[in-house]
């Protein structure tokens, strides 16, 4: 018997209050990591009104103990120059990027969690090498809706987030604001999607533009050019700034906090996710660092054609070198036998935090460009390389 449903699926602009403190958090980790590449990193970002708060916790070696992270990480600066990129540098900002006021509370890792994390014996710990920075667990997910590999909603969604965004840096069109939010349903029949049955999208606008002006443009301009022809029909409904009204947007209108769009940073509902957020964090972290790993892994799985879909769980404990679980799920889409297909991802991948970092090179100052429009699924780009399917072949050999 058939089967039809629909499942929808948000992204958020870069100028979303959320986006803007994930953007800082992932600007100052960069900076560290430029500083040195050992660096750790836990930077948290708070933003309301007119106020930025960077919090969290970094340790830079090297750094003498009485000389101030400021002194070679200029964390005010960073910030201004991060909400300045991202838009907010008009004169009716209430969160403008020369006028915010900005309190630094970032303190140094604990001893505690660093005697884990290095590659080093200590009392207590099990062995020397390098451990989890935490306890959790991370999901990864692939599946071959798309060229990406990724589910049709969630980039359906990030694609007109970026249109948006290119548009208005362009300066083509002058009432457009930062602030941004968009979302699609995504009709599906038998497992395999077959239409749209509903776009929203909110801009954040100047005052003096008619809504029905911001409407026509949003549809024909960016919806209807940037989303599949064969997807849309005469029963797709547009709905563009339902409110009626976006004026009063960013930290101005809504409190914004680093990792609180995690279901927008990874698959838009349609794989699982462990509750760890991305943003602000170094690769010790296994939040980011072995998300990024199953996104790997499961995508080089569907790559190879072993699975339709395909979704990794890892679990792991803080100070601890391996994982204390990987599981393979293809929701029977497999082609050849499961277990065949987690033997061969256990015998073509490293599931240890150190090895992680190695296979997708981490150690570099990249982490500003995973933050807008997702964390998965941007495979122009050779710095991502956890979007690579380099390891497809050796997979399909391997589970023969």
């Amino acid at each position: 018997m058939s089967r039809r449903y629909i499942f929808s699926s948000e992204s958020v602009g870069e100028g979303h209050p959320d986006k803007v403190c994930d953007a800082i958090s992932d600007a100052v980790l960069d900076a560290c990591i430029r500083q040195d590449r050992h660096s750790r990193v836990a930077c948290e970002t708070y933003a309301k009104c007119d106020i930025v708060i960077v919090g969290g916790e970094i340790t830079i070696p090297g750094l003498p103990e009485e000389k101030p992270l400021e002194s070679v990480i200029p964390i005010s600066e960073i910030v201004r120059k991060t909400v300045r990129e991202i838009g907010y540098v008009n004169d009716d900002d209430v969160f403008h990027a020369d006028r915010i006021a900005i309190q630094n509370i970032i303190t140094k890792q604990s001893p505690d969690i660093a005697q884990g994390v290095d590659a080093r014996s200590a009392e207590g710990k099990d062995t020397a090498e390098q451990g989890a920075g935490d306890q959790g667990l991370m999901f990864g997910y692939a599946c071959d809706e798309t060229p990406e590999l990724m589910p049709s909603a969630i980039m359906y969604a990030h694609r007109l987030g970026r249109e948006l965004t290119r548009i208005r840096k362009s300066g083509k069109v002058g009432w457009l604001r930062p602030d941004a939010k968009s979302q699609v349903s995504v009709v599906y029949e038998n497992g395999k999607p077959v239409g749209i049955s509903c776009v929203v999208v909110s801009t954040q606008h100047t005052r003096d533009v008619k809504h029905s002006e911001i409407r026509s443009f949003v549809i024909e301009e960016v919806i209807k050019k940037v989303l599949p022809k064969q997807m849309l029909s005469n029963d797709t409904q547009f709905l563009v700034n339902p409110t009626g009204n976006f004026v009063i947007g960013g930290p101005q209108g809504d409190t914004g906090l680093t990792g609180r769009k995690i279901i927008v940073d990874s698959y838009g509902g349609t794989g699982r996710h462990g509750g760890g957020a991305f943003s602000g964090k170094d690769p010790s972290k296994v939040d980011r660092s072995a998300a990024y790993m199953g996104r790997w892994v499961a995508k080089n799985v569907v790559a190879a054609g072993l699975a339709k879909k395909c979704e990794l769980q890892f679990a792991y404990a803080i100070g601890h070198p391996s994982p204390l679980s990987v599981h393979v799920d293809t929701f029977g889409t497999h082609t050849v036998n499961e277990e065949a297909i987690e033997r061969a991802v256990l015998a073509t991948f490293s599931f240890k935090p150190a090895d992680i970092i190695k296979q997708l090179n981490l150690l570099r100052p990249i982490y500003s460009k995973t933050t807008n429009y997702g964390h998965f699924g941007k495979i122009d780009d050779p710095d991502i390389t956890w979007e690579s399917t380099d390891k497809a072949a050796e997979l399909k050999k391997a589970a023969k």
